[in-house]
């Protein structure tokens, strides 16, 4: 029987201890004697929103399916324990084996957004590993980071060994498997990372130099030895379909985030949106086979007893068998009182129709997201939505039977004006009006439209990745005319307005295209207490703003300044597929207001048919 880590009496007096103790449903134990490679998978947040992401039951599958590898989970620990763990000195430890991972051979973290860079410190320092990986020797693990953050690395570069540049199911077995030569060899440290590097898709940052102008921007970011490659090339599974997919994923004692099966229906997005950083890191689209996935439904929700399954995808309405599949799951599951939940739909008829069958209209809200308040500022993001489509997407769901619309935008966005914000209460307003028009009889209660808004950060591997960012000040100012504006609307009264943390903006402006000068002030701001930097009751901002002073650091210079075409960004080394030139036209066609079409509807060059597959591959055939 495993011995927990932590005592009883330290149990007793902490939050929901089940975070800690591990031996859920689905947890892969195995005799540490028997395997070559232990490897500790983390999710640098809380346990409850770790344990509901995808991407970490894939890979914690994918891993165990080898016998020589037992891969095991960790998460960061809670304020209160983190406090307990530093004052005793208590190691931290993976849930499975209950064992400090600083004894592991790998420590693996998911970095899915940039508020959690504080958090990967706290991992390093309670795990009792060296913050810099220059000071790691052959007796601490191997730190690898990957996720969608590690696109732009360079804030993070000197806390890990590694990063994989990705998709997880390419090129890690090859990692593993040089591991374990390496591990008898009697080779140093160095010797394997230059022989990592080698590797297509694994970036070793201690084997580049970045040199800088006197303006602070880069000149040049060079290999300093022959293994490393110039550019570090992501890898891709073009096969969704014959890849691995978890069909036993861990079920959590305490409810998660998100307590339901999660069924990955494609990865990519045909749309284009010019904001948008995952449209761009995963294209080409993918989907995964039809049969494949009613097999994955079956498999997943007898092995965990969910009562839910949601469909994932960064824009479900584009597969092209979702009526297919959805018919299937509520014939074979409707009547188990299995729910199935669509997230991001279009707004449109088929949308309506397939929503309509799976949601009961009376209890749940629809979610659109127009992203801009008018219809030149759409064009310019490459929305590819218009005010006319909005309305009648509303207008039917009206009539069949919605009363509630949540409505997402976009403030700061590259040349808003005062019009394009004012004309996100319009908008509502019309949404509005719209539901007023429906005769009384068939009208479900009264009507609720919340107006969201987050302000916009430019992303790498964006055309917006040029842009310059607002001020906090400046974001503050278009939230209130945004709201001025609600509070004259004829029908505000049934308008709601919420609006996202400037500050908190600003702080992700500066760690999405930050260098490597930033690490030291995400150390610092560390040390200062700051962690869990998402989570609005821990935010600090005035540390931060110490930290980046402190450093050195000019916060305009990361966040206000507009970069020039020509600019060698911290990123420039990672290649994508979507090409620079592209993303350049991109950028030049947002601000002559051009839509550019979907990927279905015709080819716009983007540079990702190099993969030979997805949509890609079918206006290739």
């Amino acid at each position: 029987m495993r011995k927990l880590a932590l005592s009883d009496e330290i149990l007793m007096t902490i939050e929901k201890p089940a975070r800690y103790i591990g031996g859920e449903v689905n947890a892969v134990m195995k005799e540490k004697e028997a395997v070559d490679i232990r490897f500790a998978m983390c999710f640098p947040d809380v346990y409850e929103i770790g344990m509901s992401h995808l991407g970490i039951q894939i890979l914690y599958d994918m891993f165990n399916q080898r016998e020589d590898i037992w891969c095991e989970r960790v998460y960061s620990p809670w304020m209160d324990l983190h406090k307990v763990m530093k004052e005793k000195q208590i190691p931290l430890f993976t849930l499975e084996s209950q064992e400090p991972v600083k004894n592991f051979d790998w420590l693996g973290i998911t970095i899915q957004y940039e508020m959690c860079y504080t958090n990967i410190l706290q991992i390093l320092d309670l795990a009792q590993i060296p913050f810099e990986a220059v000071n790691r020797t052959k007796e601490h693990p191997f730190v690898i980071g990957g996720g969608p953050c590690a696109y732009n690395p360079e804030p993070l570069a000197d806390y890990f060994d590694m990063f994989y540049i990705g998709e997880g199911e390419t090129q890690y077995f090859r990692l593993m498997d040089l591991y374990k030569e390496w591990k008898v060899s009697g080779a140093s440290r160095e010797d394997f990372l230059k022989q990592a590097a080698q590797i297509p898709g694994i970036y070793v940052p201690s084997l580049y130099e970045v040199n800088y102008k006197e303006d602070g921007t880069i000149n040049t970011m060079q290999p300093n030895c022959p293994e490393a490659p110039e550019k570090i090339k992501k890898q891709m599974v073009l096969d969704v379909t014959d890849t691995f997919y978890p069909e036993k994923p861990v079920v959590p004692y305490i409810k998660a985030t998100q307590d339901r099966v999660v069924l990955e229906i494609q990865r990519g997005c045909i749309r284009g949106c010019r904001f948008c950083q995952a449209g761009m890191l995963y294209r080409p689209t993918r989907e995964r086979d039809l049969e494949m996935l009613k097999k994955s439904a079956y498999a997943m929700l007898k092995n965990t007893g969910h009562e839910e399954i949601s469909l994932s995808s960064l824009s479900s309405s584009d597969y092209s068998q979702l009526g297919e599949l959805v018919n299937f799951l509520i014939d074979e599951f409707g009547s188990k009182n299995i729910n199935i939940s669509l997230p991001s739909l279009r707004i449109d008829a088929f949308s309506l129709d397939v929503m309509s069958k799976v949601q009961d209209i009376r209890k749940s809200s629809l979610t659109f997201a127009p992203e801009a308040g008018s219809q030149r500022l759409r064009d310019v993001i490459n929305k590819g939505l218009t005010e006319e489509v909005i309305l009648e997407g509303a207008g039917q769901a009206f009539e069949g039977g919605w009363s509630r619309v949540k409505l997402y935008f976009m403030l700061g966005l590259p040349t808003e004006t005062e019009e394009d914000m004012k004309g996100i209460a319009w908008l509502a307003e019309k949404i509005a009006k719209r539901y007023y028009e429906v005769p009384k009889e068939q009208r479900h209660g009264k009507c609720q439209i919340t107006v969201s808004t987050s302000f916009f950060v430019p992303k790498p591997f964006t055309p917006f990745q040029w842009a310059k960012m607002c001020t906090k000040e400046e974001f503050l100012h278009r939230a209130y005319v945004v709201n001025h504006e609600i509070k004259d609307q004829l029908n505000r009264k049934s308008i709601k307005y919420n609006w996202h943390e400037a500050d908190v903006t600003v702080l992700e402006g500066i760690l999405a295209r930050g260098d490597r000068k930033v690490g030291a002030a995400i150390r610092r701001a560390y040390e200062k207490g700051c962690l869990y930097d998402s989570w609005n009751e821990f935010f600090h901002n005035d540390l931060w703003l110490e930290a980046f002073e402190e450093c050195g650091l000019d916060i305009d210079f990361y966040t206000t300044r507009e970069r020039a075409l020509d600019e060698v960004f911290p990123w420039d080394f990672i290649d994508i597929g979507v090409s620079r030139a592209f993303l350049e036209r991109e950028w030049k066609h947002a601000h002559e207001e051009k839509v550019t079409k979907n990927c279905r509807q015709g080819c716009s060059g983007c540079g990702a048919a190099v993969f030979g597959g997805g949509v890609c591959y079918e206006h290739q055939n």
